[in-house]
């Protein structure tokens, strides 16, 4: 066997990992730092409610990949990433001044896409993960005052297993991107502060 071919077979076996059991990972939201208190926000009650949109794969968030590129087994979110981002959403806004509860604006945080994807290479690999969020801002009489998609992603380098540990890894950066970006969006404020 030539030397090209056996570390060919010893880079797809590394890479592919258990690639035939399903993976159960945590997706948790991880805070920023640095946040601004946004002025007359404590005169705002603002109601945050998640909705799933995703068409496929609710419960999949990834799948692992065989050292030749092949999907194998599904990673599976064990908590509810829907919920998640609409509570770091919260959370955000609460840290920005807003009073979170009922009888105030609603926000609508709509989960469209949340996916690692495993692109590999000859030695190593890298976890990618992309999401898409659509916020909606309702006053109390339902008109609508702000719609805006959110898109971001994250990356995982050099990884030596297409593991769920690395696509978890991966999507929280993603997670922190995209509500890092609606949480700065200060023309999501302004509609949250109209009377």
């Amino acid at each position: 066997m030539n030397k090209t071919v056996l570390i060919s077979l010893c880079a797809a076996a590394l890479l592919s990992g258990c690639a035939l059991t399903v993976d159960k990972i945590d997706v948790p939201y991880q805070g920023r730092g640095n946040i601004t208190v946004v002025e007359g926000a404590q005169n705002v009650v603002v109601e945050v409610q998640e909705f799933d949109k995703r068409t496929v794969f609710k419960g999949r968030v990834g799948a692992k990949k065989n050292g030749y590129g092949m999907e194998m087994a599904s990673i599976e979110a064990i908590n509810d990433v829907a919920k998640t981002f609409a509570q770091a959403v919260a959370s955000e806004f609460e840290q920005l001044g807003f009073k979170i509860g009922q009888g105030g604006k609603l926000v609508k945080v709509e989960l469209i896409r949340f996916y690692n994807d495993f692109k590999m290479g000859f030695f190593a690999g890298d976890a990618v993960a992309d999401g898409l969020i659509n916020i909606q801002v309702i006053d109390k009489a339902g008109t609508n005052l702000y719609t805006r998609s959110y898109e971001g992603g994250g990356v995982e380098k050099d990884i030596q297993l297409a593991s769920g540990e690395n696509a978890r890894l991966a999507l929280m950066k993603t997670m922190t991107d995209i509500v890092g970006k609606i949480a700065q969006d200060k023309e999501l404020h302004q509609a949250l502060l109209k009377p």
